[in-house]
């Protein structure tokens, strides 16, 4: 049953809107939506309250599996529990960030969320928003998109992210973190961050966020994969 269900594919970097782009068109369609950057990122989270170091690769693989997860869809946001605390915010950090990047760069820690995040595509669709979904995770998907923006454009948007969260942030040192997480996701052996050969590629740096949704509800239409809306 599952092989059939209609799954969209939205990989790309950090930055790229790719959160905020799913989630909407995920909404707009009553489909289901799959955050898998948010698996990286809890495990991380959970390696770091258990005091499991991120370089042990076959414990955080452990942590992976056993992930007490639960997502909790609501109006404008996705609230994420983790051991039965609200961890929306924290994983949200640029510490968990750059913690996620490097525990999702080992294979045993892939591997054992690879079925987690398969077992979300339940009719009536999936949008999967990651940085592997369309190149390792969802191979077979009938639509991929790659959203990009340029680096320098994804650092202004964590920047008004953070000061509209009351946060300080020095656009120079978001910018180098972001290219340093380009970097090391692209370079890490297993699932690199790359488009799909059969994925389209949409750089959303020009572009307004309900420009990005109605062209990605277009796609879908055209290729028969949702009725119109």
């Amino acid at each position: 049953m599952s092989d059939t269900v209609p799954v969209l594919t939205i990989d790309g970097p950090g930055g790229a809107g790719k959160g905020t782009i799913s989630r909407l068109v995920a909404e707009r369609l009553g489909w289901h939506l799959l955050d898998s950057g948010a698996l990286y990122r809890l495990t991380a989270l959970a390696a770091v309250k258990h005091e499991v170091p991120l370089d042990d690769e076959a414990r955080l693989a452990e942590v992976a599996a056993g992930l007490d997860v639960v997502f909790v869809a609501e109006s404008e946001t996705t609230r994420v529990l983790l051991e039965g605390e609200d961890a929306t915010g924290t994983i949200r950090t640029e510490q968990v960030g750059d913690a996620a990047s490097r525990v999702a760069a080992l294979p045993a820690v892939r591997q054992a969320l690879l079925q987690r995040q398969r077992d979300f595509r339940q009719p009536p669709g999936l949008v999967a928003d990651g940085r592997d979904m369309g190149t390792v995770v969802f191979i077979e998907a009938p639509l991929k998109i790659f959203l990009t923006a340029s680096a320098e454009e994804r650092a202004h948007r964590r920047q008004r992210q953070l000061q509209e969260a009351g946060v300080d942030a020095s656009l120079s040192s978001l910018l180098k973190e972001i290219q340093a997480r380009d970097a090391r996701d692209m370079q890490r052996s297993v699932a690199p961050l790359k488009p799909a050969d059969d994925a389209i590629t949409l750089d959303t740096t020009r572009l307004t966020i309900p420009e990005v949704v109605d062209r990605l509800t277009e796609l879908l239409t055209e290729r028969g994969l949702a009725p119109a809306t």
